[in-house]
């Protein structure tokens, strides 16, 4: 069967970035190269059904990268061949590009309230575990003193045991929720400076993942979520919108973590300042989608403004993005010593151990440092009260609610109870 006969036939097997990947092979020198995809199959994937598949495909040989049975589905690198049988195989619901998201990023926990609700209340986020699924995290001394934090980390790049952070943007964000200020005399640290940590790195040293790595991470986190008592997954990256929230595999994931009881906070992107420039999975509808907002180094939110890289809404779905937003620019958090960023940005450093970076995958982590001091103070709350409370709550900007969302992240109604 001819290239452009089957493509046409099979076009509703194979989501539009793939669509695009294949005229692209087809019409260049690498005709033959191999495409990374991620199968989905009408049912559950048990051995029967794998080795079926495989006597389908004949001599068109397919390695597996990835199982994901939270999704039916598994990630490989296939042939065109072996993908036109694929998808004439009627066990296959869908085939998509495993597309590659990368991080989101181009005085804030006072501002937030977040210090004033600690020095009240005492709340911390002790007791509360965040996973941070990103480049990984360095054992940095405002993570691990007096006490290690790190409960635990999770390598889906290299499966490396020991935490690590090769690029320093997981690092930052790691601080950026949960930092204690032990190198700083508290004055550089998170909204959450007692919970506990989960690294997950499912980025690589250049801050770019594949959707099924990303899916793995998210899955093992709903996994392990009883174990580790994970109570929030906090993601600072994104990609192009491509499709519909529904089609769209690493909202599906998103959507599955938050049914199992899961928060899940995550970067509205930086692709400001026109409309619909929401990344995925930010247009996840049961996520809590994070844009910046400039704090001016203030205390007060009467002068803080938007930054113009941070994504707008609607998502696709139509629905109202992002949620709420909080402050992203120009945030000092933790370095990574000997990772990418410090190399590379050395003008970026502040003192030894501090770092500055902008955009919203910074203001991502301190919701979700904000989320697990709400947490703290009403342990029973699901994911959508969490939600809900925090938007209730935020600070109205007098802008558009595909511009600022709800408003400004704001703890300070913690300090009424």
């Amino acid at each position: 069967m001819g290239k452009k006969i089957w493509m046409k036939q099979y076009a509703s097997k194979m989501n539009r970035p793939l669509r695009s990947r294949i005229r692209k092979t087809v019409h260049s020198s690498k005709g033959s190269a191999a495409l990374p995809v991620i199968i989905q199959f009408n049912h559950k994937l048990t051995q029967s059904r794998m080795q079926a598949l495989h006597k389908h495909l004949g001599s068109h040989v397919m390695s597996v990268k990835h199982r994901i049975p939270m999704l039916n589905a598994v990630s490989s690198h296939i042939s065109m061949k072996c993908l036109e049988r694929m998808c004439c195989w009627e066990g296959v619901h869908k085939i998509y590009l495993d597309d590659i998201k990368s991080i989101s990023l181009d005085i804030a926990t006072p501002s937030i309230g977040a210090t004033a609700v600690k020095r009240s209340r005492g709340l911390t986020g002790k007791g509360i575990n965040i996973a941070v699924l990103d480049t990984g995290v360095f054992p940095h001394p405002d993570l691990v003193r007096p006490v290690n934090r790190i409960v635990a980390f999770k390598d889906f790049i290299n499966h490396r045991k020991r935490p690590y952070d090769d690029n320093g943007h997981g690092t930052h964000i790691t601080g950026d929720a949960a930092g204690n200020g032990w190198l700083s005399k508290g004055k550089y640290r998170g909204p959450a400076p007692e919970a506990g940590i989960v690294g997950v790195k499912v980025l690589d040293i250049n801050g770019d993942g594949y959707d099924s790595t990303i899916i793995k991470g998210i899955e093992w986190c709903v996994a392990q979520r009883k174990r580790l008592k994970l109570r929030i997954l906090s993601m600072s990256f994104g990609g192009p919108v491509t499709t519909s929230c529904k089609d769209d595999l690493l909202c599906q994931a998103v959507e599955k973590a938050v049914k199992a009881g899961l928060i899940v906070v995550i970067a509205a992107g930086n692709s400001g300042p026109g409309r619909k420039t929401i990344e995925s999975p930010g247009i996840s509808p049961s996520a809590i989608t994070v844009g910046a907002v400039d704090d001016r180094r203030t205390l007060t939110p009467k002068d803080d403004r938007i930054t113009f890289y941070s994504s707008r809404g609607p998502a696709p779905c139509g629905k109202i993005k992002p949620d709420i937003v909080a402050p992203g620019e120009s945030v000092i958090s933790l370095r990574a010593p000997g990772s990418q960023l410090a190399r590379n940005f050395p003008y970026l450093r502040f003192g030894q151990q501090y770092f500055v970076l902008s955009g919203t995958s910074i203001s991502t982590p301190i919701v979700s440092g904000a989320a697990a001091q709400l947490l703290q103070s009403c342990p029973s709350l699901s994911p959508c009260q969490v939600k809900a409370r925090l938007k209730k709550n935020a600070i109205r900007l007098g802008l558009r609610p595909n511009i600022a969302g709800s408003g400004e992240i704001n703890m300070r109604f913690l300090l009424r109870k």
